[in-house]
């Protein structure tokens, strides 16, 4: 089965276990402890009806919105995730260049394996980086000020890490989220000799961002879970977002947040929006899903910021159950890696376009010809 027999989004995920050796499989696939909360993030919206209004004038559908301040075609967004190459060998630009055709916002993650300015030159829509405060601020401030010379819209701050999660999956099958896998994957990357050369001859996965910080340091020989369970600041408090906000001075979002409370702090601490996120079920188990975190910081916060939510999107009517409940946009991660992987550049770029294509057609048969005018009157929760 090719990418143009793949008519939703978990058909790509079909190709994507065929094409990847089994342990980056599984890196991508899985999550946390019995993996409860990632199956979780998409089970919950079948919890969400949709209430049609029929007889509505939908000839004519407007996805269009804003987010940080841009215009965009779609209310949409690219999550950050790590190491693309891992899983394409044309990586993060292959996603950023269908981003850009999409007309949605790309975001690049600090363990990403293609330098932030390069990133910068792909296209026009607007980009985002997501950081960690480290526990050498100096580092931080090099990343802040690399991402103000190549002109990023916006700053990611991820909140959820202050040690990497339980990912039992990585450990059944050998792999370390390194490019130099364990001996135990060795004859799953055999079966893939292409994925093995780019791995240990080009060396094309090395975190290229964090390698050009730290020159002395060679990533391709430890894992990045040892390298953030080392440098991520344990003590890091809503004083230290006012420090990032202030070295920033853009817009700036708070990756990983779930409760009203701490969205309210991210607020008073300088942030102009949240990725209501459970980092993708891979972090702590027995989170919400972040579908069912929407409704209540909408009504607490919508007035003073834009609401992502990160997690489980894998069809248009989830997206628009999403911003019915009062997100601003979704991202997506899994929703492009699986098509990355599956297809590159074309993969992503189809597997983006089902979700708009799916969006539209949620909304004309909603009643809906406007994504501006989405609210609880077209949604509720099944009793």
């Amino acid at each position: 089965m090719g990418i143009n027999r793949c008519f939703n989004i978990m058909d790509f995920r079909r190709i994507a276990k065929r094409k990847l050796p089994a342990p980056v499989f599984h890196y991508l696939d899985g999550g946390a402890d019995d993996e409860w909360s990632l199956r979780r993030n998409t089970d919950a919206y079948n919890e969400y009806e949709l209430l049609p209004s029929h007889l509505s004038d939908v000839s004519s559908i407007d996805t269009r919105s804003t987010l940080f301040g841009q215009p965009v075609d779609l209310p949409l967004m690219i999550a950050p995730t790590g190491a693309n190459r891992l899983f394409h060998r044309d990586g993060e630009p292959a996603v950023a260049k269908a981003a850009d055709e999409s007309g949605i916002p790309y975001s690049l993650s600090t363990v990403g394996t293609t330098a932030i300015d390069d990133i910068a030159a792909i296209g026009s829509n607007p980009k985002m980086f997501q950081i960690y405060v480290l526990k050498d601020r100096e580092l931080t401030r090099h990343f802040v000020q690399r991402c103000k010379d190549s002109k990023y819209t916006a700053l990611c701050l991820t909140a959820d890490t202050p040690v990497a999660g339980n990912r039992e999956r990585d450990e059944v099958y050998g792999m370390m989220a390194t490019a130099r896998p364990a001996l135990a994957s060795v004859p799953s990357m055999l079966r893939h000799p292409g994925w093995l050369y780019r791995a240990v001859i080009r060396k094309d996965m090395e975190l290229v961002n964090i390698a050009s910080a730290l020159p002395n340091m060679k990533f391709t020989d430890t894992s990045v879970k040892e390298f953030l369970d080392g440098q991520l600041d344990r003590s890091l408090t809503w004083k230290d977002v006012e420090w990032l906000a202030a070295e920033w001075g853009g817009p700036l979002v708070i990756k990983g947040l779930q409760t009203v409370e701490d969205c309210r702090n991210a607020a008073n601490s300088g942030a102009t929006a949240v990725m209501l996120s459970n980092h993708g079920g891979r972090q702590l188990e027995g989170t919400p899903a972040p579908v069912d975190c929407i409704a209540d910081v909408a009504d607490a916060l919508r007035d003073r910021l834009e609401i992502i939510c990160d997690g489980g999107i894998r069809r248009g009517t989830h997206i628009v159950k999403s911003l019915a409940l009062g997100a601003n946009a979704c991202s997506i991660g899994r929703a492009y890696l699986y098509p990355l992987a599956a297809g590159g550049q074309a993969g992503v770029e189809r597997g983006l376009g089902l979700l708009r294509d799916e969006l539209r057609r949620t909304m004309a048969l909603l009643g809906c010809d406007s994504v501006s005018k989405l609210g609880r009157n077209y949604v509720r929760k099944r009793i």
